[in-house]
């Protein structure tokens, strides 16, 4: 079957999945774009050039797209706030959803949407495209293979230089909390992914150094503890010097019981542990090798398009989808409240009050 999609979102990122995302789906036939939507009538040109559309099919209101158009699914592709104003829409017109992360701007709006999502009976997925690129992937799969053995901890790094306004985008230069809900949504995600664990407890310091042009903090030092006994730390920067990590140039570590794994800059490299090697002096990597990254057609957003037709027509449920995802917005809030209380905050505790207190 062929779903027929809007994608809500062209400029920005949106050019990206009118460019690159979605094109290889529509080559493959598991979907046709049949109109598309921006407030900025100019990024109309995006979905036109790469998508084929004409410009009837192009409209700067949702919900005149979804009543001229009879669709399938929509690709949500806006700032975050925005989400549940346009989920509401789809849900109005019995359309299944596929977000960019997060589900939203805050955790309650979060449950909401998730919760509104359920009652309806639609599908609804989030692209955490980093748990799902190319690199992040073969280490997880790598980790759960049991070659390195038990996992003790896992360190993560996304440091940048981008403290100038605009250098990360204009608006997020304009949100509190930036760094944790535009970023570490991302990092987090796929940390918590190769623990294989819920988070137990979180905590968070995050804070904006005077050089940086934002309004929120987009510096943060983040400790996770997960429920089997497994520790990871984060460290997040856009304000650096230099970057060392930045988009897709992810640095993480996990230190196991046989072997430390790498991923640097999309290389991974595992040192296995060697009695004879032991030493506290100088360095010890001389017996690094080489993992060598999974082979397949598509990766990252593109991927999570396919998991999603996949879903619809009756396949395993996605791994993102809306209501396992709420793990992934309770780690964002939690290291929030972390960061104000300068304490630790109990992830899965703070997720089931939020999930009780709210009703649809």
């Amino acid at each position: 079957m062929t779903y027929r999609v809007i994608q809500i979102g062209t400029g920005g990122q949106g050019e990206r999945w009118c460019s690159t995302y979605l094109p290889p789906n529509v080559a493959d036939g598991s979907i046709e774009v049949v109109a598309a939507v921006d407030v900025d009538p100019e990024q109309h040109e995006n979905a036109q050039n790469h998508l084929q559309l004409d410009e009837s099919q192009c409209y700067t209101d949702v919900e005149t797209a979804f009543e001229a158009h009879e669709a399938d699914l929509c690709t949500i592709v806006v700032p975050p706030w925005i989400h549940e104003a346009i989920v509401d829409v789809a849900l109005e017109h019995d359309v299944h959803i596929l977000s960019e992360k997060p589900i939203a701007d805050t955790l309650e709006a979060s449950v909401r949407i998730a919760k509104k999502v359920e009652q309806a009976g639609v599908k609804m997925g989030v692209t955490m495209s980093h748990r799902f690129d190319r690199d992040k992937t073969t280490f997880r799969r790598y980790l759960r293979s049991g070659d390195p053995g038990s996992i003790d901890y896992l360190v993560g790094r996304f440091t940048c230089n981008a403290r100038s306004y605009g250098a990360w985008g204009a608006f997020r230069h304009e949100m509190a909390d930036v760094l944790l809900i535009e970023g570490a949504v991302h990092q987090l995600d796929f940390i918590a992914a190769m623990a294989d664990s819920p988070c137990k407890t979180i905590y968070a310091d995050t804070w904006l150094p005077e050089w940086a042009e934002y309004e929120g903090d987009v510096q943060a030092l983040v400790q996770m503890r997960f429920e089997d006994g497994t520790r990871a730390t984060w460290e997040g920067a856009k304000a650096n010097a230099v970057t060392l990590n930045g988009w897709g140039s992810d640095y993480l570590r996990a230190e196991c019981r046989d072997e430390t794994v790498v991923l640097d800059d999309r290389t991974i490299a595992r040192y296995p542990y060697t009695p004879e090697m032991e030493t506290v002096v100088g360095q010890d990597t001389d017996t690094a090798e080489t993992v060598s990254l999974d082979s397949q057609d598509k990766w990252g957003n593109t991927w999570l398009v396919e998991q999603c037709i996949e879903w619809l027509d009756g396949g395993a449920k996605m791994a993102t989808n809306v209501q396992d995802n709420l793990q992934s917005i309770a780690l964002i809030e939690a290291a929030r409240r972390s960061s104000q209380t300068n304490e630790p905050i109990a992830v899965q505790e703070l997720l089931t009050k939020t999930l009780n207190s709210i009703e649809i």
